[in-house]
């Protein structure tokens, strides 16, 4: 996520780097391809690969975590694949985020694995981070693969 930095007087100065990683962004992709084609049996993972242009050896590493925190299952043999553990409606984007990315935090000081700061009581910023962070999980926890694939067949 980019966030345009501007000084007092309205300047633009730069810009703010808040981003999501190729894991999660990777991951993310390959969740709603097994979501668009949910109740069709297992994915194989190449198909998922191709259809999302990625390494199929990194695909492989995103989808062991994703299997190992419930939200997919992998199927063995010839006409295995991953599916989906849950319905596409009960996968929130953020918990599949959390997996891949590990605490939502745009700054060290905030969330989870908080890092202390020596300017924490005098510090007049930190409010504004923990905004970022808090809009930043309503938008990821308010979303589910299913809106996805919603918003995606009204695309397409």
């Amino acid at each position: 996520m980019l966030l345009k930095s501007t000084n007092l007087v309205g300047i633009e100065t730069g810009v703010i780097d808040v981003k999501i990683s190729t894991r999660g962004s990777y991951g993310l992709r390959a969740m709603v391809e097994l979501a668009m084609h949910e109740g069709s049996g297992p994915m194989p993972l190449r198909v998922i690969a191709d259809r999302q242009d990625v390494s199929e050896s990194y695909l492989e590493q995103l989808m062991a975590a994703l299997r190992k925190a419930g939200l997919v299952n992998s199927v063995r043999g010839h006409m295995g694949g991953y599916e989906l553990a849950l319905p596409p409606e009960e996968i929130v984007v953020g918990d599949i985020i959390r997996i891949l990315e590990g605490p939502i935090s745009p700054i060290d000081c905030i969330g989870d694995n908080a890092v202390a700061c020596e300017r924490e009581e005098q510090c007049v910023t930190k409010f504004l981070w923990q905004k970022l962070k808090d809009s930043i999980e309503d938008v990821l926890d308010s979303t589910t693969l299913q809106d996805l694939c919603d918003k995606a067949s009204h695309e397409g």
